[in-house]
């Protein structure tokens, strides 16, 4: 348990920098979408952020992007560089072999954060790179993970989750319940009303959990065109390969040590 309680003005001017950092020409208005936080609020956080050498601002376009010392950020961490030189050929196999791009996400925390993927190498292209941060609970990946982690890990997270949800609480029965059919079909799929959202239900996606002996460490997803992929066809046709590929991703996962505990229940 924490000894104090969080710097709240702290976080905030995190959230700014990350919603920069996803846009790199991020607008106080495209902010304030993306973190809620008001738009005054906003500002001083951007200002601040400046005069820490963090972002820049465009006085003609009056943008902000990041600066070159956001690199030092991330300078200790390397986690997501040695799996990426895992499973870069790995999916990259899968992509040939099965004709539509894949992620690999692990759980920090309460999201799942996309370490590789395979999108950029064909026609269906799109914005999540490595470092894309997806929500548990309507993500195929997050689904697939939450069900097959360990108890103590699932109940952290949906701890977490419960805290930041309005008015405090998670709807228990129904995720549960969700839950438990993962784990009855051993795969996930993206919730219908998040792929309205984000993709206008033009895509939808399957994962599996990356398994490390009784527990999912990772998952892994294939991502498809609804109107060319039905739900019937991608059982039959990708359902196995992309298990197949999940057991490969999790032996080069284990062979560069395993994911620490802290990405996970801490």
């Amino acid at each position: 348990m924490p000894s104090f309680k969080p710097v709240v003005a702290v976080l905030r001017g995190l959230d700014v920098l990350r919603a920069v950092n996803d846009t790199h020409a991020a607008t106080v208005g495209s902010i304030h979408a993306a973190t809620g936080l008001d738009k005054a609020t906003i500002v001083r956080m951007l200002e601040t952020l400046e005069h820490g050498g963090y972002v820049v601002r465009s006085g003609k376009r009056g943008t902000y992007a990041p600066a070159g010392r956001t690199l030092q950020l991330s300078q200790g961490y390397d986690l997501h560089k040695r799996l990426q030189a895992a499973a870069d050929p790995i999916l990259a196999a899968f992509r040939r072999r099965v004709g539509w791009p894949s992620d690999l996400a692990i759980c920090e925390r309460d999201e799942m954060m996309v370490v590789q993927t395979s999108r950029e190498q064909g026609p269906l292209h799109l914005n999540r790179r490595p470092g894309y941060r997806a929500p548990v609970l309507v993500t195929s990946m997050g689904r697939a993970y939450l069900a097959f982690c360990a108890e103590k890990t699932r109940q952290a997270i949906l701890d977490r989750l419960a805290m930041k949800a309005e008015g405090g609480s998670l709807d228990l029965p129904r995720i549960e319940a969700m839950l438990a059919e993962v784990r009855v079909r051993g795969f996930a799929v993206m919730d219908d009303t998040y792929s309205a959202s984000e993709y206008e239900n033009l895509v939808w996606a399957m994962a599996v959990p990356v398994m490390d002996g009784p527990f999912a460490c990772a998952a892994l997803n294939i991502m498809m065109l609804r109107s060319a992929v039905s739900f019937e066809a991608a059982i039959s046709q990708f359902l196995e390969p992309l298990r197949e590929t999940a057991a490969q991703v999790a032996e080069a996962i284990r062979a560069e040590g395993g994911i620490p505990d802290f990405h996970t229940a801490s």
